[in-house]
């Protein structure tokens, strides 16, 4: 019994030691919430007031916005600092329980570590910022870059939709940077025409209904991809002789690369209108069959075939004859 008593004293005095001798009074739990409010309003006002001069000194506006989210998470550190110490609890008391609360968020929330640290390779790295449009292959989304986290990437994609992807798997993904360095795209697109049409003339058309296109770049000095220069101005090659027509590609590049889809859309049409003035055809599969006195005779017989015809049966008796045997 009395190795019960002592044990049950033993525990008295480890919770003693973990929370405080007594429960706090009212004043000290309204300053304590009072405490919390102003430390949670003044997080906003010291990013208000901080948010322009760290903007100005970091360029990049996805290392801005992580700084400004350490800056508001230290301030309601601090806050709750004060909170604490206004309800009684030391500074030994506050480690140990934050260092048990800390190790059970390592347990359950294990997978958001590789967020972070992926989260912080691509700060790291640049892939992407803020504001650039880029494009995942593997899932064919494209959009703007809304967000960037120590956690995850947000995207706005072309569909008004948005798009969060831990940064965990972004980094193991291909992405399309349109918007890096240079927003300048180069398209291409892709038509036939018939053997009988002008190849020549359908290739300088082709360059010059791309020109006429608002979104293209009509001319100018060449513009270089690594060591690598292209012509500014649309070009239009071969491609290939197919077995419908000729197949050409025109290449060109866009002032901007946000409406693709739109300026491809665009050239088609002022290529087919610029064929249809200068009469250059399309081709299309379609086969012609030619027989002349070269082409031979075929030789078509027919075997008749006898057709078994029931034999009559014979005709039935009268009924007078019936009736005489």
């Amino acid at each position: 019994m009395l190795e019960v008593l002592q044990t049950s004293e033993s525990n008295g005095d480890d919770v003693n030691g973990v929370l405080p001798s007594t429960f706090p009074e009212p004043t000290e739990l309204g300053l304590a919430l009072v405490v919390l409010i102003f430390g949670w309003f003044l997080s906003k006002l010291v990013v208000r007031l901080a948010g322009r001069t760290i903007a100005r000194r970091i360029e990049r506006p996805s290392v801005t916005r992580t700084v400004l989210r350490g800056v508001r998470v230290s301030v309601l550190i601090v806050t709750l600092i004060v909170v604490a110490a206004i309800l009684g609890l030391s500074g030994g008391e506050i480690l140990l329980q934050v260092t048990v609360i800390s190790a059970v968020i390592a347990v359950v929330l294990a997978p958001l570590v590789g967020s972070l640290i992926n989260g912080l390779f691509i700060l790291a790295d640049r892939p992407y910022e803020i504001g650039d449009m880029i494009e995942i292959t593997d899932e064919g989304h494209r959009g703007f870059v809304e967000d960037i986290t120590i956690r995850y990437t947000k995207i706005f994609t072309l569909q008004n939709t948005f798009i969060v992807i831990p940064n965990s798997e972004i980094q193991q993904r291909d992405v399309i940077n349109y918007s890096a360095e240079d927003e300048r795209t180069r398209i291409s697109v892709e038509f036939e025409i018939t053997y009988e049409s002008d190849l020549e003339a359908a290739r300088r058309h082709a360059e010059r209904a791309a020109r006429s296109v608002d979104t293209v770049i009509s001319g100018g000095p060449d513009i270089r991809i690594g060591s690598a220069r292209y012509a500014a101005a649309p070009v239009c090659t071969i491609r290939e002789y197919a077995d419908d027509g000729i197949a050409l590609e025109l290449f060109f590049w866009t002032k901007r690369p946000y409406k693709q889809t739109l300026a491809r859309s665009s050239v088609h049409a002022a290529v087919r209108k610029r064929f249809l003035e200068n009469d250059i055809e399309f081709a299309y599969p379609h086969r012609h069959h030619v027989f002349d006195e070269t082409s031979g005779v075929a030789r078509v017989s027919r075997t008749p075939e006898t057709v078994d015809t029931p034999e009559s049966d014979p005709s039935p008796q009268s009924h007078d004859d019936a009736v005489e045997e």
